[in-house]
């Protein structure tokens, strides 16, 4: 009779009387994977508008680039033939020749087509392609600041952490101190100073580091070619450390500042963790989420450089054609400098909207 009756009750239920089975209907249904499969839609839908808002966006970095530089006082036409004798006739021949002759609305609607095409025009001064005079410097650029980029951030987070797990303590008071103090400096200030202490020496420093450029040009190839780019890298890698390190603290100091009082830290505790390990497991990857934010601005600035530090250094990367540029006004390559750095920037942001939901699940919902 039991058997019989368990065979009739398997027949009439085929999930078993503790529920369904792993290949039951209920798995298959909607119920099952409703949330998972709203949680996907919702996620899509974040994304959709990320990526719709960062095309808005970089349109717009290319209209402002057009208007933007056009409102610099001075004629690049003249400019490019200061101190030679050219007739109006010859000014104008180069008005035609740049363009610069035409309707503002035909300049614009001609600029969009061809920079949506890659195009952004030959540069006044240096006669070549926007486009490969950005190629060709923005080498010396990565190098230089994705160096300073990384040096910073983990000098950052590491400090950043230690000060707010110690807060109050002389070395908190210390790092905090120093951080705001180098985060109001001007990093172009500061990179003069630099240049005043060691490479021109001062008192008993002597100056030991160039005053700028990439390279020494003695020819030198292999490893001395590399220890000669990073001699030549010091003094401006410290400046962009210096400054960029002070922000990165203080934020991940913040940050985890505020995770400390949280109620899962002292359960955490009271478990009977080490202190070393709460910190670890627990209080800095919470913490790291505003500082991740920050990582990722920070590295879509990369690609711009830093103007001012370049031009200070002579270091012949993006930052620097930008100053060159901008003397003249040298109207295509600033525009097409200005809509790269301005892309860099908002990829940069776009991307760290994307990532931030798989860091915190409460973020896209």
């Amino acid at each position: 009779m039991t058997d019989a009756s368990t065979s009739t009750t398997a027949l009439a239920d085929p999930d078993g009387p503790h529920g369904p089975g792993p290949d039951g209907p209920a798995a298959a249904g909607p119920s099952a994977r409703g949330p998972r499969a709203r949680n996907a839609t919702a996620y899509l839908r974040y994304v959709a508008g990320k990526l719709l808002g960062a095309a808005v966006s970089l349109f717009a970095v290319l209209v402002t680039s057009f208007f933007l530089f056009r409102i610099i006082p001075g004629d690049p036409v003249r400019t490019i033939t200061h101190g030679r004798a050219v007739s109006d006739e010859q000014l104008q021949a180069l008005r035609r020749q740049f363009g610069i002759d035409k309707p503002l609305w035909e300049q614009f609607t001609q600029y969009c087509g061809q920079a949506l095409q890659g195009d952004f025009g030959n540069s006044y001064q240096l006669h070549d392609p926007v486009g490969e005079l950005i190629w060709d410097r923005l080498p010396a650029t990565l190098l230089l600041t994705g160096t300073a980029f990384v040096l910073y951030s983990l000098i950052g987070v590491w400090l950043g952490t230690r000060s707010a797990w110690r807060s109050g303590r002389i070395g908190d008071r210390f790092n905090t101190g120093l951080s705001l103090t180098l985060y109001s400096v001007p990093s172009f200030w500061l990179g003069l100073m630099l240049i005043n202490v060691f490479a021109v020496g001062v008192g008993f420093i002597p100056g030991v580091f160039p005053t700028g450029l990439m390279e020494s040009g003695d020819g030198s190839t292999g490893l001395a070619h590399a220890l000669d780019v990073a001699h030549h890298m010091v003094l401006p890698v410290l400046t962009l450390v210096a400054v960029g390190y002070a922000q990165t603290l203080l934020v991940m100091r913040s940050s985890l500042l505020d995770e400390m009082g949280s109620d899962y830290l002292t359960t955490a505790r009271a478990k009977g963790l080490r202190d070393a390990l709460v910190r670890r497991r627990h209080a800095v990857p919470n913490a790291l989420l505003p500082t991740v934010t920050l990582m990722f601005v920070n590295l879509g600035h990369v690609v711009a450089g830093q103007i001012l530090v370049e031009t200070v250094f002579s270091w012949p990367g993006l930052g620097g054609l930008f100053y060159e540029a901008l003397s003249i006004p040298d109207l295509p390559l600033l525009q097409g400098l200005f809509f790269v750095f301005a892309a860099g920037v908002i990829l940069m942001n776009t991307l760290a909207d994307l990532i931030y939901p798989l860091l915190d699940p409460r973020v896209g919902r």
